[in-house]
């Protein structure tokens, strides 16, 4: 008899962190009693930890699938939807069934409206597992299951510069080009002195060589992105992602139409429907898939309908402990649209000791890992925080 699942369960993961994410708290952002902080440049919250939430399924003849998601904000909300709802169906299931069992947990709720958030993040979490189980069970790395693998290295962009000042950031952003790197983002919440600013530092010091994009973090109108884009064109943007509110399809379009810069936008969608009607709009030339929300099944989805409107697709840096960094890469290796992927620099290299593997990311490029199914688990270490 095939095996079936025989449990499901997820836990969260907290780490410190010396610096919150993007950096030092800015003038009037402060941390409130439950460790938020929000960011005046975009006001978006984040947490002054790093958070994930992990997902174990196990299988009646006992092989283990690990997935992932998002736990920056309320994680109790995914380990409800996991536990309460989403959990108990996938017991009983063939774990092979991965994108089968993926549709059917999303129709259970499609008709409440929800196509995304919480609910679709707990589901990529559920459907990264099944299909680590999958490689596991068939003994071969995840590539292999879908469709092949087409590289062996994944070349990586530096995003983030988490230094107080202009001069700072340029400095750690040549320490990155010194290792080997050629491509790096800003994050526009975080450049205090203006983007053209940042970007004429940024290529002083970097060269004419490097690819250097931005990070506008959705906080700008369609003009005020246009405005602001130009201005950093003359000195070469390779890319403006998320230069407008995400409902704004709209104002996305007018921006895409507006500038020469390519516009890059998909860190938040969680499925192909989203992508759908800015593909009709030609509101972006750049997919960012992001792994911890779409799961694996619908990140391929994604990028193979990206694939065949002739986009290119630079995943999102998938935050967390690396279970979901580890199933983008695989999936990145098997579409042939892929052009670079993000490298979160601040949260891969201190959190790397939280799973097994030869998973890296160096000299400008990510290598896969090799072992069947992601290639990664969960250290001994990243155990006992799951048991804690």
């Amino acid at each position: 008899m095939a095996e079936r699942v025989a449990s499901v369960t997820a836990h969260t993961i907290t780490l410190p962190r010396e610096t919150p994410y993007l950096g030092a708290l800015r003038p009037g952002e402060e941390v409130n009693a439950r460790g938020y902080i929000v960011r005046k440049g975009n006001r978006t919250v984040y947490p002054t930890v790093d958070r994930s939430v992990v997902l174990r399924i196990e299988t009646t003849g006992g092989a283990v699938g690990w997935g992932e998601t998002y736990g920056i904000v309320a994680p109790g909300t995914v380990l409800a939807l996991v536990e309460d709802l989403l959990g108990p169906f996938v017991v009983g299931r063939d774990p092979l069934d991965a994108a089968v069992i993926h549709d059917d947990l999303y129709d259970l709720m499609r008709v409440r409206g929800y196509t995304g958030g919480f609910y679709l993040d707990a589901l990529a979490a559920i459907d990264i597992a099944l299909w680590d189980l999958a490689g596991k069970l068939a003994g071969l790395p995840l590539v292999k299951l879908l469709g092949g693998q087409r590289r062996e290295r994944i070349p990586a962009y530096v995003s983030g510069l988490p230094e107080r000042t202009r001069a700072a950031r340029a400095d750690l952003a040549a320490h990155w080009q010194e290792k080997g790197f050629s491509s790096f983002k800003f994050a526009a919440p975080v450049a205090d002195d203006g983007l053209a600013t940042e970007m004429a530092t940024l290529r002083e010091r970097l060269g004419a060589d490097a690819r250097i994009a931005c990070d506008m973090h959705w906080a700008h109108t369609a003009e005020e992105a246009i405005r602001l884009i130009r201005a950093m064109e003359p000195h070469d943007l390779w890319f403006a992602e998320a230069p407008v509110h995400t409902e704004d399809l709209a104002g996305l379009a007018r921006v895409a139409a507006q500038v020469s810069t390519t516009i890059a936008a998909g860190e938040e969608w969680r499925t192909v429907f989203d992508l759908v009607p800015r593909v009709e709009r030609r509101a972006c030339g750049i997919i960012q898939p992001e792994m911890g929300h779409t799961g694996v099944t619908e990140f391929m989805r994604i990028g193979g309908y990206a694939e065949a409107h002739h986009l290119k697709v630079i995943p999102h840096a998938t935050i967390g402990i690396g279970l979901f960094l580890a199933a983008s890469l695989h999936a990145s290796a098997a579409l042939a649209a892929v052009d670079c992927h993000e490298f979160q620099h601040s949260i891969f290299e201190p959190n790397r000791r939280l799973l097994t593997g030869d998973m890296d990311c160096a000299d400008g490029f990510y290598t896969l890992p090799t072992a069947p199914g992601l290639g990664v688990e969960p250290s001994s270490e990243a155990l006992d925080l799951l048991r804690s």
